[in-house]
């Protein structure tokens, strides 16, 4: 079997004093494909150091996460687009829109969210979305720029059925990561009735963590657990799961 994680920071600080046995660990479970979401400016070197490392396991994307969004964002965008002139990315992320924290920003947020999302559509690149407090209008945005090039994975989805429905009739996948092994997420009822052909799996790793891992650092390693909850819920063999949700992901990202 071969299972792909659709977002993990492999290259983030948790993992500085095991990062290269923690990818061979995934390697070793079956997770042989890595797809690495950047942050901001500061995160792209060691993104692109581990790619390196691991170039037929790890692949990179490029973008500015809304929670690195600030009075400079424009400075960010501008360093982070010319990028895309130095190497290929397999998707611009991860961006979004993140009310949690703050809504110091919100302006600058959306305002960088739609650049982004032009950039996948000159580009012809797949977007991987973030979202937290702000899924709805994350839809009406992306239905609002709406063209046949804009696809991607709506990353770590957590809202509810007629949400999951709008985001998968847009054209975008569901990133289905360790919430949904989570007692009381509802999420296994949200995508009760989204085919599989629609979802893709993710750790999001080194956060929210699958059971029985919850309390420890999340890794790629672990999107098995992940893996099994799905076929529990959709009711079908672990290897389909595999297979579907690999075949996805290389839909979604070209390789």
């Amino acid at each position: 079997m071969i299972f792909t994680d659709t977002h993990t920071h492999l290259y983030a600080e948790e993992f500085k004093d095991d990062r290269e046995a923690s990818v061979n660990k995934a390697i070793e479970a079956g997770v042989s494909r890595m797809f690495l979401p950047n942050i901001d400016c500061n995160s792209i070197q060691p993104m692109l150091d581990l790619v390196w490392q691991f170039r037929d396991n790890c692949f990179p994307m490029m973008g500015l996460h809304p929670c690195s969004v600030d009075e400079n964002f424009e400075v960010q965008l501008f360093q982070i687009q010319k990028w895309f002139k130095k190497r290929s990315f397999y998707a611009i992320g991860e961006i979004g829109l993140d009310y949690y924290w703050s809504l110091d920003f919100k302006e600058q947020q959306i305002i960088a969210f739609k650049k982004q999302l032009q950039w996948a559509i000159n580009l012809n690149l797949p977007v991987v979305l973030h979202s937290r407090n702000s899924i709805d209008e994350m839809i009406a945005i992306i239905q609002q720029m709406q063209h046949p090039k804009l696809r991607g994975i709506f990353h770590c989805f957590s809202g509810n059925e007629e949400q999951a429905k709008q985001i998968v009739s847009l054209g975008i996948y569901l990133g289905i990561g360790g919430v949904i092994t989570y007692k009381n997420s509802g999420l296994d009822k949200a995508i009760e009735n989204i085919p599989l052909e629609n979802l893709v799996l993710e750790t999001d790793s080194p956060y929210l963590p699958p059971v029985p891992y919850r309390g420890k650092r999340n890794e790629s390693a672990y999107i098995i657990e992940i893996a099994k909850k799905l076929s529990e819920i959709k009711k079908v063999p672990l290897e389909n799961v595999a297979a579907i949700t690999t075949e996805n992901s290389k839909i979604i990202f070209g390789i």
